[in-house]
């Protein structure tokens, strides 16, 4: 994505966004090593821009997904499309009995499911995107971890599976995944025992 941690300021310079040089360091090592960063700072600090910052010194866009008090798993990846599920099955009757295990098969495809946000950055066609999770402190634990552990496992696989509703293929590679958080996410506040997904945290 970026040769070194100069290119990247000076890429970065190019499109209106200085940065110190821990902070530069610390999303140039994110990016390098296909790691998610969480970006942790009060309202109007830069944490979003940064994001549209890095796209743009890629080349490339930004896939939003943006938090909100009562998202659901099925808001932010999507849900399969049940009429058409059943349409397709009614213009499949005569064949039930010769093509059954291929009639099934195919209605677990992307053809009947209705993407998401976050399905939609993952799959962006012309060229990876930049994926931010934009404000992932409106949302409670058990949504943050599912954020972040889609951000984990996508950054830089091709093959993905999306919770238990999407498994799909891709031959792009997601170059780098920040989450925006205006204060301290829930799941930071879990006991020590808890198990948290090792994701490096950037204060602004």
């Amino acid at each position: 994505m970026f040769s070194s941690a100069s290119d990247l300021a000076e890429k970065l310079r190019a499109a209106r966004y200085v940065m110190d040089a821990v902070t530069l360091e610390v999303v140039y090592l994110a990016a390098r090593m296909h790691k998610p960063l969480l970006v942790e700072g009060p309202p109007w600090c830069g944490k979003t821009e940064l994001a549209y910052a890095v796209a743009e010194a890629a080349n490339t866009v930004v896939g939003r997904l943006q938090c909100y008090v009562g998202i659901t798993e099925e808001k932010i990846i999507g849900r399969f499309d049940e009429a058409l599920q059943r349409l397709f099955l009614e213009t499949q009757a005569d064949h039930f009995h010769e093509e059954w295990s291929e009639i099934r098969n195919r209605l677990q495809t992307l053809d009947f499911f209705a993407e998401g946000p976050l399905l939609r950055a993952l799959r962006y066609e012309h060229r990876p995107c930049v994926l931010l999770v934009d404000e992932l402190d409106k949302v409670d634990h058990n949504i943050e971890a599912l954020h972040l552990s889609v951000a984990a496992v996508t950054v830089g696989y091709k093959r993905r599976r999306v919770s238990s509703l999407a498994s799909f293929s891709t031959s792009s590679e997601i170059p780098f995944a920040p989450a925006t958080s205006n204060s301290p996410p829930a799941f930071m506040t879990f006991p020590e025992h808890t198990t948290i997904i090792p994701t490096p945290v950037l204060s602004m």
